[in-house]
């Protein structure tokens, strides 16, 4: 059997994935669900950092792509994930916008993506805002245990993730749409690659000259499946007016070579853009999340890997 999340099923063979949709104005109706349930891509980006935070609009949609499915793959229906507008500026600012990826989760999508990360921290408190706290996979064994906790019992977090934050309740929008019931979604709802078992894929954009200054330790945070540079507000912050695209200008493109090289270290798949003339040197170069929303980038990579899955 597929697994839920066709994105995942695809990263964990090696392949590169692609997707569609944009920062803005992606339409989230039951009739766009159903139309997009036939998609050529792997994955629908929906974008909220720029993009209307519509969570019934997200609903609906979420159930058309049901409605209209299965895909030509055999998944119930393509991964979505969603651009979260939380900056991921400081541990403290995800923490206190964490609500932003339970509401998101609660939907039923299989993804989110934290934009502008700059600090572990950060990404941190992301992976375990999105984790239940029963999911042990790279927490910190020095923690104080549940019970130790109810009797007043803290400890400084030295090494890997805090315990998860997200808490039951949402499993009753979201399990359906993955067609599962609430307490295999409660099992299944964990990121992947850190839960070899987890549906549930995370992504950060490093997007400032912050986040590429810590992009190592950042980016060796558990749970994080893939990785982005984002050059339009990277180059922006720079001083450049026009975004450069492939021929970065040198600092743009060490900070590329050292993102790529940190998501290589850590497993991470790296995100970049892929047209038709350069996909087959992108995928040498180990870019596995392509961005571009061209079809026929994705009919050459696809061949040039020697895909099977059907698109």
């Amino acid at each position: 059997m597929p697994r839920i999340n066709r994105a995942i099923e695809l990263l964990a063979q090696d392949h590169a994935i692609y997707y569609v949709g944009a920062h803005t104005g992606h339409v989230l109706t039951a009739a766009q669900g159903i139309e997009d349930s036939k998609t050529w891509a792997d994955y629908v980006n929906v974008g909220m950092e720029h993009g209307a935070f519509d969570m019934t609009g997200l609903a609906v949609y979420m159930k058309g792509l049901v409605d209209g499915g299965p895909t030509r793959s055999g998944h119930r229906a393509p991964t979505v994930v969603v651009e979260a507008p939380v900056n991921g500026t400081d541990e403290q600012n995800v923490r206190f916008n964490a609500w932003q990826f339970r509401q998101i989760l609660g939907r039923g999508v299989h993804g989110v993506l934290l934009c502008q990360a700059e600090t572990a921290g950060a990404a941190r408190a992301f992976v375990e805002s999105c984790r239940y706290p029963h999911h042990l996979e790279g927490v910190d064994p020095a923690l104080p245990t549940p019970l130790a906790r109810m009797q007043g019992a803290s400890g400084a977090v030295t090494a890997g993730l805090g315990i998860g934050t997200r808490g039951r309740g949402s499993e009753a929008t979201a399990a359906p749409i993955w067609g599962v019931s609430e307490a295999e979604y409660r099992e299944l709802c964990d990121p992947w690659p850190l839960n070899p078992n987890g549906e549930l894929l995370l992504g950060v954009k490093l997007e400032s000259p912050e986040g590429i200054a810590h992009c190592e330790e950042i980016l060796a945070t558990p749970g994080l499946g893939f990785a982005e540079l984002g050059p339009g507000d990277l180059s922006l912050a720079l001083g450049y007016k026009e975004m450069p695209r492939d021929n970065y200008p040198p600092e743009m493109q060490q900070a590329r070579e050292r993102v790529l090289a940190a998501c290589r270290k850590n497993g991470i798949a790296f995100l970049e853009i892929g047209m038709p003339d350069n996909i087959k040197t992108k995928i040498d170069q180990g870019v596995r999340v392509i961005a571009g929303h061209s079809e026929e980038a994705a009919r050459i990579g696809r061949a040039y890997q020697r895909r099977t899955m059907p698109a």
